[in-house]
């Protein structure tokens, strides 16, 4: 292990391939079957290597206490509840969010490939980590696609003090060239898990991102975290489009609203939606790829204000990321890290 550590300002670099070795193992001795151990490790690397550490090496061992607390339940398959040609609900069995959206984003792929548009509506689902690793996978594989997922209470609806929606992630993307356009984003201003990464650092965020305990906006993760009022994207906007993600992942795949989520003690048994898109059965199927790179190259001749440097596409500093991660290791805060060692099987 130690050729694949690395100094580093916050800790360490570790090299991608020793950190999905160590995930493979922790996942193995908690009784995954090989197979399910491999491709939760890789996503979790993956989710790393492109910068999203929050929902990679920075919450690995929150995953493995899940686990080991038994509120996953990790030999649980996804069980088909109901068909109507395109549209398709599934229940998740309160199985490991990253293996049932995995399993929700082929099957979208498949229907899709049938009807030209496909849809899974996941129930009683886990957390899923990055919903841009489902966009991702689908985009390489040619397909347009739309995910979104419900949470816990954790945002104010506009103009309330106390939480009723969840931040509930969307992702929209398709291919491009070699790789894919991905845009993920919760309905907050930043992610919870981007704040939590931001006060392990004891760094402030660009801007305000919620509302300290005085009602007053702030870009302080640690008064936001602590109020937990976050600020919703766009502000009623946000908050009215977070209200509409909730009850459409509720009301099609016929699972769990924010408000039922939230009155267990940990956010699970979440609802998903997976929407894929065949593009390669569109009429004009032949101009999409010259369509994509022209509004894409439109788009990056955008003149950048000062000190903003080159207009970047969603997902297109996930790459830089990844390339550099892969050459030097992935860093990682040395407690983390050592958290993540403590949970090796003797």
């Amino acid at each position: 292990m130690n050729d694949s550590l690395k100094n580093s300002v916050s800790g360490v670099r570790i090299a991608h391939e020793e950190m999905e070795k160590i995930f493979f193992k922790i996942l193995s001795s908690r009784g995954f079957t090989e197979e399910k151990s491999a491709s939760i490790a890789r996503v979790f690397t993956d989710n790393s290597l492109d910068g999203v550490y929050s929902h990679g090496v920075n919450r690995f061992a929150r995953f493995i206490k899940y686990i080991d607390a038994k509120i996953i339940n990790i030999n649980a398959e996804p069980a088909k509840k109901f068909s109507a040609g395109a549209i398709e609900q599934w229940d998740g069995n309160s199985g490991t969010g990253i293996l049932n959206a995995l399993f929700s984003t082929e099957r979208a792929m498949k229907i899709a490939d049938k009807f030209g548009i496909g849809c899974v509506a996941l129930s009683n689902t886990n957390h899923w980590m990055r919903g841009g690793t489902y966009g991702r996978h689908a985009a390489k594989a040619g397909y347009t696609f739309i995910g979104w997922t419900n949470t816990t209470r954790n945002m104010p609806a506009w103009g309330a003090v106390d939480f009723r929606l969840g931040n509930n992630p969307l992702v929209i993307s398709a291919p491009f060239k070699n790789d894919a356009i991905v845009l993920d984003m919760a309905m907050s201003q930043f992610s919870y898990g981007k704040m939590e990464a931001a006060k392990e650092k004891n760094s402030l965020l660009p801007y305000p991102g919620g509302f300290n305990k005085e009602g007053n906006l702030t870009n302080d993760p640690a008064e936001i975290l602590e109020t937990w009022r976050a600020l919703p994207i766009g502000y009623w906007k946000g908050a009215g489009l977070a209200l509409l993600l909730d009850l459409l992942a509720a009301i099609l795949s016929g699972g769990l609203s924010t408000h039922e989520i939230s009155r267990s003690e940990h956010e699970h048994n979440v609802s998903q939606i997976f929407f894929a898109v065949n593009v390669s059965k569109l009429g004009d199927r032949s101009a999409i790829s010259k369509t994509v790179s022209t509004i894409i190259e439109d788009y990056q001749s955008s003149v950048p204000a000062a000190g903003s440097g080159k207009i970047l596409f969603p997902g297109e500093r996930a790459m830089f990321t990844r390339k550099e991660n892969i050459e030097t290791g992935i860093p990682v805060e040395q407690n983390i890290w050592n958290e993540i060692i403590k949970l090796l099987p003797a």
